[in-house]
C-alpha cells in the first residue's frame, strides 16, 4: 500500500503547529496504525528529520495511550483503539490526517502527543475507596447483586484514554468521570465515599476546564471501550442526591 500522511507537526505547547505531509511505500494492509507511524518514523530518521512523536504503550488496546484523531475520529475509523487499528480499513492510495486530541484541557506536550495528566486528576479527587488494615477479608464477606457487579465492571473497563473529550464538540470529560464515580458508587465497597466522591470528582473535572456535557452523543460512539452514555444520566443522579444531603 501506498499511503499519504498529513500529521500535525508541534514542537511544544508554546509553539504554532502545522500539518506536515509524508508518504509511506509498501505499507502492509495487516500492520497496525502505530506500526504504520514506526515505519515512517524510520524513514524520517534516515533522511535526519526529527521523527514525529507519539503516545503508546501495551499496543495491546488496553492501555489507552495510544490517543490520535485519525480522519476526524478519536483512533481512526473502527471502534477501537489507534494500536488496535490495522490498515485494512483504509484503502491504497489513501490520504489520512493524523492529530493530537483536541481538547482545552489536554496541552500538545509534542507533535500527536497530548498531557492528559487532568484525567488522572479527577480519579485522585475521589476514585478510592477505605479499606481497614490487616489481613484480607473473605471473598464473600460482603455480597454484591449480579446486576451490580455487572455495573460496576461495565463502568470498569474504561481505560481513561480520552477518546470521549476528543470526540465531543464541547471538549467534556462526563463520560470518563462518570465511569469512573459509578464504577465505585455501585458497589458496597464504595458507599462510604459515595457522596464525597461524586460531588469531589466533579468539582475536579470543572476546574481542569473541560467543557459542559450536552449529551450530544459522540462520546459513547467514540468509546474504545463501550462505555454507554446512559453512564452520565446516573452520575448527575448520584451528584444531585449527594447535594442534596451535604446542603440539608
Amino acid at each position: 500500500m501506498r499511503l499519504t500522511l498529513r500529521v500535525w507537526r508541534q514542537r511544544d505547547a508554546g509553539a504554532e503547529g502545522a500539518m506536515a505531509t509524508y508518504t509511506v511505500d509498501g505499507a502492509s494492509p495487516d500492520m497496525s496504525f502505530l506500526e504504520l507511524l514506526d515505519t515512517l518514523n524510520e524513514d524520517l530518521l534516515l533522511r535526519g528529520e526529527d521523527p514525529v512523536a507519539f503516545d503508546h504503550d501495551c499496543r495491546e488496546g488496553i492501555c489507552g495511550a495510544c490517543s490520535m484523531v485519525i480522519n476526524g475520529e478519536a483512533h481512526g475509523p473502527e471502534r477501537t483503539t489507534t494500536c488496535q487499528l490495522h490498515l485494512r480499513s483504509f484503502r491504497d492510495g489513501d490520504t489520512i490526517d493524523v492529530e493530537p486530541w483536541r481538547a482545552a484541557a489536554f496541552p500538545v506536550v509534542r507533535d500527536l502527543v497530548v498531557d492528559r495528566s487532568a484525567l488522572d486528576r479527577i480519579i485522585q479527587a475521589g476514585g478510592y475507596i477505605s479499606v481497614p488494615t490487616g489481613s484480607a477479608p473473605e471473598a464473600h464477606a460482603t455480597p454484591v447483586a449480579k446486576p451490580d457487579a455487572d455495573r460496576a465492571f461495565e463502568h470498569a473497563e474504561c481505560i481513561g484514554c480520552g477518546a470521549c473529550v476528543a470526540a465531543c464538540p464541547n471538549g467534556s470529560a462526563m463520560l470518563f468521570t462518570s465511569a469512573k464515580v459509578n464504577h465505585l458508587n455501585v458497589l458496597p465497597q464504595g458507599a462510604p465515599e459515595r457522596e464525597t466522591r461524586v460531588l469531589g470528582m466533579v468539582a475536579a473535572m470543572d476546574e481542569e476546564g473541560f467543557g459542559g456535557c450536552t449529551l450530544a452523543g459522540e462520546c459513547a460512539t467514540a468509546c474504545p471501550k463501550g462505555i454507554p452514555l446512559p453512564s452520565i444520566a446516573a452520575m448527575n443522579r448520584e451528584w444531585l442526591r449527594a447535594a442534596r444531603r451535604t446542603a440539608g
